[in-house]
């Protein structure tokens, strides 16, 4: 039996290269879960870290009960990290949060309120701590995605989210797909609500981002997503005989 099934939420925590904070981010969520609004369980997804990361995340789930991982030997990603993430999952929600832990598990609970009312619930960053050429990056970025997708997300960039596991499934995902969720749940006839979290600056290992990846990069995953949703297909079955 997979053992997130035990549980209301799971948070899954994409890892890549991070063995700086692997220790923080095994405080941080440990402090965290007795304190969640539901029985919460953590699921580490090592996506082909060439450093320690993986040994470390072993070692976590060996000694703390509620947490668990997967592991893959090739790096492919956030947005196949998190699509892995919420394949193996099987908990009625899903979180998301980013190893560098420059949002704090502590607001999940603040998402967390929404979650039986929307398909997402998303964190916006209040005070960002990231330097001006980020955030000038970001909202060129989120500008044109809006222009482009309809949603009206405004920080789609937010390593802080929670949805509700069913509709997340049905998603398509695609490289970059972490910044359409939004989008993506608008495809599904899905709700969304944006709640204001908090922003910390990265204290161990390295962004993985750069202007490519964080700017040119969506910039085509606009197109790829127009293309897509004019062909998406859906459907409703009214009467069966099965």
């Amino acid at each position: 039996m997979n053992k997130t099934s035990a549980y209301d939420f799971t948070i899954i925590v994409p890892v890549y290269n991070e063995e700086d904070n692997m220790s923080r981010v095994e405080q941080e969520l440990k402090t965290f879960l007795p304190t969640a609004r539901y029985k919460t369980c953590v699921l580490l997804v090592n996506d082909g870290s060439k450093d320690r990361s993986l040994e470390m995340i072993q070692d976590i789930c060996r000694r703390n009960d509620h947490f668990f991982y997967i592991s893959s030997s090739e790096n492919h990603g956030l947005s196949t990290a998190m699509k892995a993430g919420i394949d193996t999952a099987e908990s009625r929600f899903i979180g998301y949060i980013d190893s560098d832990l420059q949002t704090t598990p502590e607001d999940f609970n603040l998402l967390l309120e929404h979650a039986e009312e929307y398909q997402l619930v998303a964190g916006i960053r209040a005070n960002r701590k990231d330097t001006w050429f980020k955030r000038l990056q970001s909202k060129i970025a989120n500008g044109f995605r809006r222009s482009m997708t309809g949603d009206t997300a405004t920080d789609t960039g937010c390593p802080l989210k929670v949805m509700q596991t069913s509709v997340a499934r049905r998603l398509p995902f695609f490289n970059g797909m972490h910044r359409f969720l939004a989008a993506l749940m608008l495809l599904e006839n899905g709700r969304y609500k944006e709640i204001p979290v908090r922003h910390f600056p990265r204290v161990g290992g390295v962004s993985k981002y750069n202007l490519w990846n964080r700017l040119i990069g969506p910039l085509g995953d606009c197109f790829a997503y127009r293309w897509m949703k004019q062909r998406y297909i859906r459907y409703q079955i009214d009467q069966q005989s099965l």
